[in-house]
């Protein structure tokens, strides 16, 4: 009697473990199941200047804004941002993670990647959450490579709430990490959001 509570004893640790790792399991695969958007952006400063002041592409004139010709002189123009994501579960399951890496992407371009290590936790029956997303960059190649120029600058004036800019379709990949102890799994594949941004993004509607 003595040895099997003695196994027991020394089997608890390992099933508790395993009943861990299938949690994670099923709340990382509940979180691919839920539904994603860009609620708002805020922060946003493109070289230290606020982009709500740029409303028009005329606007990122380096003579008006010197640490913009300063950047574009050492190829260094900093983009810094906030993306709050809204992620709805629709799911009768609770979706949680509490690490995850991201990629955000404009026409096919890198444009930020990240890592957030926290919880992240989505209840059942149409419960929803906001995570705020930093986003750091140096955008002196989208702003001198022909092929994202425009794009940029689009998507900057969206931002900036200008009324006459077409929307601009961003991509966000997310790849949720697994904990298990000393070692982190990654999440097989990524989950994809594609949605375009308007120029009411700042306000949330």
């Amino acid at each position: 009697m003595k040895k099997v509570l003695v196994l027991s004893l020394l089997a608890l640790p390992l099933l508790l473990a395993s009943c861990g790792i299938n949690k994670q399991i099923s709340q990382a695969k509940t979180l691919g199941d839920c539904r994603y958007s860009i609620l708002s952006a805020d922060s946003i400063y493109l070289s230290g200047i606020d982009v709500q002041k740029l409303r028009k592409i005329e606007d990122l004139d380096p003579v008006k804004y010197p640490r913009l010709a300063a950047g574009l002189l050492t190829r260094n123009i900093p983009l810094d941002a906030r993306l709050n994501l809204q992620i709805v579960n629709p799911t009768n399951k609770l979706a949680g993670i509490n690490q995850l890496e991201y990629k955000v992407l404009l026409a096919g371009r890198e444009l930020f990647n990240g890592f957030l290590n926290q919880r992240i936790e989505v209840q059942p029956g149409g419960g929803r959450t906001v995570v705020p997303v930093r986003l750091n960059t140096n955008a002196y190649q989208l702003l001198t490579d022909a092929q994202t120029r425009d794009a940029f600058t689009q998507l900057v004036q969206n931002l900036a709430g200008s009324p006459d800019t077409k929307p601009s379709k961003l991509t966000i990949r997310i790849k949720p990490t697994l904990d298990l102890g000393s070692k982190q799994i990654n999440y097989p594949g990524y989950i994809t959001i594609d949605q375009d941004v308007t120029n009411k993004i700042l306000t949330g509607r």
